[in-house]
């Protein structure tokens, strides 16, 4: 089964949502709301790629998506009801602006126009900082072809524009997923 225009896949673990950390032998339930965005699950397995599809990407490969695809949501009138991008049983639909990189031959790439960006401890400073980490700075983990042709390469330290930065947890690691225009200087 093939479809036109999208990516069609299932949930890594076949499960919506990723709210169960096992401590000890015991799992235990980190959210109970089927609301919470940050408890839904950002993994996908790619079952079909679309036709006249190019690309690199492979059934059985990985894409990291938006944390609305396999959400389940409350209509105006109390029920349950699945995304839009659900089709039938553990099947979805993925349009190439809902995911953001790809697991293909044990290494993750980009996708479009973003990269990820891993936040940086807080500087020593005579000046108090309230946080844990530095603001605004972070290393460059996985770039995208754009940011290769301005000379940002992986590793290089960046800063980055004010709100744009969207936490993922990629292989335990916190990465920051934003748009290459978001980077405004390498240090």
């Amino acid at each position: 089964m093939k479809s036109p225009h999208y990516f069609i896949v299932k949930p890594v673990k076949g499960r919506r949502y990723d709210n169960i950390k096992n401590i000890g032998g015991i799992d235990f339930y980190t959210s109970v709301s089927q609301e919470d965005h940050t408890a839904s699950n950002r993994f996908a397995e790619v079952v079909s790629c679309p036709l006249n599809y190019t690309g690199e990407i492979q059934s059985g490969d990985i894409l990291l998506v938006h944390h609305n695809v396999f959400k389940i949501y409350y209509d105006m009138k109390g029920r349950e009801k699945s995304g839009r991008s659900f089709f039938k049983d553990d099947l979805f639909f993925i349009d190439y602006d809902q995911f953001y990189m790809y697991y293909h031959n044990s290494k993750w790439q980009t996708h479009s126009k973003y990269c990820f960006i891993k936040p940086v401890p807080v500087r020593e400073s005579i000046i108090m900082k309230p946080v844990e980490e530095e603001p605004l700075v972070g290393i460059i983990k996985y770039t995208n072809s754009k940011l290769t042709e301005l000379g940002v390469k992986e590793n290089d330290e960046v800063v980055f524009e004010p709100e744009c930065e969207y936490p993922f947890y990629i292989n335990g690691e916190k990465l920051y997923r934003m748009f290459w225009n978001n980077i405004t200087m390498v240090l």
